[in-house]
C-alpha cells in the first residue's frame, strides 16, 4: 500500500493551502484515514482523521481553520488549510488503516510533506 500526498508549501501567515494524498495498492477498505503533522523537536500529532466510523476528529489546534475531506470512490484524503500560523509549519504526514484481507489490517504512513507558515 503506498500514500502519496501532493500539496503543501510556503505561504504568508494568514494564508491558505491544501494537502491530497492518494492511497493505492492491495486491500479492501479504507478503515481510518486522515493526517498527522511532526514539527521539528516535536511528537507526531493528530491533525484530523475519519475514523473508523466515518465521524471526523480534529486537533483543538485547528477546529475552525482545517477541513478534511475524502473520496471514497478514489481512495484520497484532502485537508484544506486556511488561516494558517506559523505554529502550523511542520512536516504533514497522511495516515491509512486499511483491510488487506479478512483477517488483518495494517497501518501506513505517507512520506510527508513540507508546510512553513512564515510570520
Amino acid at each position: 500500500v503506498q500514500l502519496v500526498e501532493s500539496g503543501g508549501g510556503l505561504v504568508q501567515a494568514g494564508g491558505s493551502l491544501g494537502l491530497n494524498c492518494a492511497a493505492s495498492g492491495k486491500f479492501s477498505s479504507i478503515d481510518a484515514i486522515g493526517w498527522y503533522r511532526q514539527a521539528p523537536g516535536k511528537q507526531r500529532e493528530l491533525v484530523a482523521i475519519f475514523s473508523s466510523t466515518s465521524s471526523t476528529n480534529y486537533a483543538d489546534s485547528v477546529k475552525g481553520r482545517f477541513t478534511i475531506s475524502r473520496d471514497n470512490a478514489k481512495n484520497t484524503v484532502s485537508l484544506q488549510m486556511n488561516g494558517l500560523k506559523p505554529e502550523d509549519t511542520a512536516v504533514y504526514l497522511c495516515y491509512a488503516r486499511v483491510r488487506e484481507s479478512w483477517n488483518r489490517i495494517a497501518a501506513y504512513w505517507g512520506q510527508g510533506t513540507q508546510v512553513t507558515v512564515s510570520s
